[in-house]
């Protein structure tokens, strides 16, 4: 199994779909995308599956500008909490440095980048979108991708952004003048990357309702949920189970209903993320034990039904797995 992106990277195409005359949701089922994952924040899909479905789509609906029209219906929200963090930047280039360093958050398989201006143009560079690991992206899912893109530099620039051409790593999939259109530009095509080529003076220009509180916070939380580039599943399992720790049952199909995936498949997809549900479990409730132990004074018993045990005596096994110590002695350490 490859890498997987968020399902709101379809956001917008079940109606799309519905519109040129073709059975939306009947598409998204014959991938096995549920519809309402496209709507979930934390739902994931296999980046293949997004790219096989768009090329399928445009195929059979006789569409063959079905990316840039994608992408005409989409905005930053579909980065889900990455978009907090990129609108709330106080400057253009603070905002693309957030987009390279956390796109995989949106998907591992996925890159921005600001690069030399492949033309060689003075005062020009490029902000270069492509895969991580030199996988080839389907042609429907760049034109999406470089797209969107172009949209969110132009929404947080409140217009236009000075673009000097766009170039694309395959031939026109429509007629070119559809591609000028869509960016305001000259587009390029059969070129090495997929480019916007851009002014240098872009990156220190100011982002429309740039906040640095907001953006601080958006940044902290990124740093915190999602530490590893390779993992994007594993974090939300664990920022499920640790909002509903003590409250709900940590079962992995509760779990999976929350972001929109069997239960096998989410099991699938941790494992490619080389971990499991009962470790993240197990993590969860050393994380939470711990703090409950040293940072107040709850009796055991109620530490215990907060970590979701069912018996006193079950945290004091699990506490001395954890940290060599039972839970008192933990206490006592901390000087609670």
């Amino acid at each position: 199994m490859g890498s997987m992106v968020r399902a709101a990277a379809l956001r917008g195409l079940q109606p799309l779909v519905d519109e040129l005359g073709g059975d939306g949701a009947a598409l998204l089922a014959r991938f096995r995308v549920p519809p309402e994952a496209v709507d979930v924040d934390d739902a994931v899909i296999p980046a293949h599956t997004a790219g096989r479905l768009l090329e399928t789509a445009a195929a059979e609906l006789g569409c063959p500008d079905l990316g840039l029209r994608l992408a005409e219906h989409q905005g930053p929200e579909v980065l889900g909490p990455l978009a907090i963090a990129v609108e709330s930047a106080q400057t253009m280039g603070d905002a693309l440095d957030c987009a390279s360093r956390f796109l995989f958050v949106h998907s591992p398989a996925l890159s921005v980048e600001q690069v030399p201006d492949p033309e060689g143009a003075r005062g020009v560079v490029g902000l270069r979108y492509g895969s991580r690991d030199a996988e080839t992206i389907p042609p429907q899912s760049i034109d999406l991708g470089l797209g969107l893109l172009h949209r969110v530099v132009g929404l947080l620039r409140a217009g236009p952004y000075g673009l000097r051409a766009a170039h694309l790593p395959h031939p026109p999939l429509a007629p070119v003048s559809r591609y000028i259109a869509f960016f305001g530009a000259d587009v390029l095509f059969d070129r090495p990357h997929a480019v916007l080529r851009v002014p240098a003076e872009l990156a220190a220009t100011p982002v429309r309702g740039g906040d640095e509180m907001l953006h601080g916070i958006a940044v902290e939380f990124l740093e915190s949920h999602f530490p590893e580039p390779g993992r994007i599943v594993a974090p939300r399992v664990r920022g499920a189970l640790a909002q509903s720790l003590g409250t709900s049952p940590a079962r992995v199909d509760a779990v999976a209903r929350l972001l929109a995936l069997h239960p096998r498949t989410l099991q699938r997809y941790l494992a490619v993320e080389g971990t499991t549900f009962g470790a993240i479990l197990d993590d969860v409730r050393r994380d939470t034990a711990h703090r409950l132990l040293t940072r107040t004074d709850l009796p055991l018993s109620q530490v215990a039904a907060m970590v979701g045990l069912a018996e006193q005596s079950a945290l004091t096994r699990a506490v001395r797995r954890w940290f060599g110590a039972p839970p008192r002695e933990v206490r006592r350490r901390a000087g609670t």
